[in-house]
């Protein structure tokens, strides 16, 4: 039987294994070839913090409502950093065939049934590392905060935390010709973001950011923020840290209540305006011009012609068998992996170890 990832209860999780529905005359069956694990987002849903477990989320008000919840364990199938090939093809389905490598988001699971239509649309090219193809949604919403970042060429743009997301809108914000500071507070990450273009790192526990990036920018403080960490502490820096009636994107998942963020202080003495950034939705005045779709293919485009480094960011790779240790490394030592990723057979395993397993954190 497939297997697929299960969150039995907050901090545990185990494969089990679901059965397969019949396809479609309209669909393609995907195997998976590799999943990557969020550690921001997802860890949320694996430790029970995320609201979805908490409240219940009202589609049409768009309001977190007490009473109920949205979801409740066990919750099979999380995830949303996935690549698969074409196994099985539906009497119907066009513009796919048999070993397409299709990117996209379905979960820690071994297989998935896709609508033809859309698997077709993204296709990852058969020259790329197929690994690059789990990064589409991690990378789109890396690159959504550069577009809510307005960033302009000659900027100084300072991104906190250089976890996955971050390094991506680090190379991002550098491909906008922005000089890139990036803040974190553990040192392989800095070393990462330095290799992989960054002007300056900061060590996040080490004195005051805001001061040390005013002293790098002639006091005037970066001329955009991007938040990353989900830390409130970390978002109150970040504020601290920019220019006066500038603008910090927030695009970290927050956690309960904002502990360490005073908004009596700089936010409204230097009228900092802070929005936030989501995967959900793109810039009001960008909508017309983008979405999530061209956000995906966009980022993995640039990945593809290797403008855009991103299997430098995968420091482990395990078999779905490991899941349960692989998140128990997330949760409880952050600072040894960066991006974590599941093979779901002995062959990608083999050809991951052949290929190297990128910068360690």
């Amino acid at each position: 039987m497939p297997s697929v990832v299960r969150f039995t209860s907050p901090h545990v999780a185990e494969v089990i294994e679901e059965e397969l529905p019949p396809l479609g005359a309209d669909e393609v069956r995907l195997k998976t070839l590799f999943s990557g694990i969020s550690a921001g987002t997802e860890l949320t849903a694996y430790r029970g913090s995320n609201p979805y477990l908490t409240k219940k989320w009202d589609e049409e008000r768009r309001l977190f409502v007490d009473g109920s919840t949205s979801f409740e364990y066990p919750v099979d199938g999380w995830g949303y950093e996935e690549v698969g090939e074409v196994v099985e093809v539906g009497a119907d389905a066009e513009d796919i065939a048999l070993g397409d490598r299709v990117y996209g988001t379905w979960g820690h699971r071994a297989f998935t049934t896709q609508k033809a239509e859309r698997a077709s649309r993204r296709i990852l090219s058969p020259v790329a590392d197929p690994r690059i193809g789990i990064f589409s949604q991690i990378a789109a919403i890396g690159l959504n905060v550069t577009l809510d970042a307005d960033i302009h060429v000659g900027e100084t743009v300072a991104v906190f935390g250089l976890g996955v997301p971050g390094q991506i809108a680090a190379q991002l914000a550098r491909l906008n010709g922005a000089r890139v500071i990036g803040v974190d507070n553990i040192a392989g990450r800095r070393a990462l973001a330095t290799e992989l273009g960054a002007d300056e790192v900061l060590d996040a526990g080490e004195g005051s950011v805001a001061e040390r990036i005013r002293d790098l920018t002639d006091g005037r403080g970066a001329d955009v923020c991007l938040e990353i960490t989900g830390n409130y502490r970390a978002l109150h820096e970040a504020i601290r840290s920019v220019a006066y009636s500038s603008r910090v994107c927030a695009a970290g998942f927050m956690q309960g209540d904002g502990a360490g963020l005073r908004l009596g202080e700089e936010f409204h003495h230097n009228r900092v305006q802070v929005i936030c950034s989501q995967i959900s939705g793109v810039a009001p005045a960008l909508q017309h011009r983008w979405n999530e779709y061209r956000l995906a293919s966009t980022a993995i485009d640039l990945a593809t012609r290797g403008r855009l480094r991103l299997t430098d960011l995968i420091t482990h790779t395990m078999p779905i068998e490991q899941a349960p240790e692989a998140f128990q490394l997330l949760d409880h030592n952050p600072q040894d992996a960066l991006q974590v990723v599941l093979t779901f057979d002995d062959e990608a395993s083999q050809s991951t170890a052949q290929a190297g397993t990128g910068a360690s954190a």
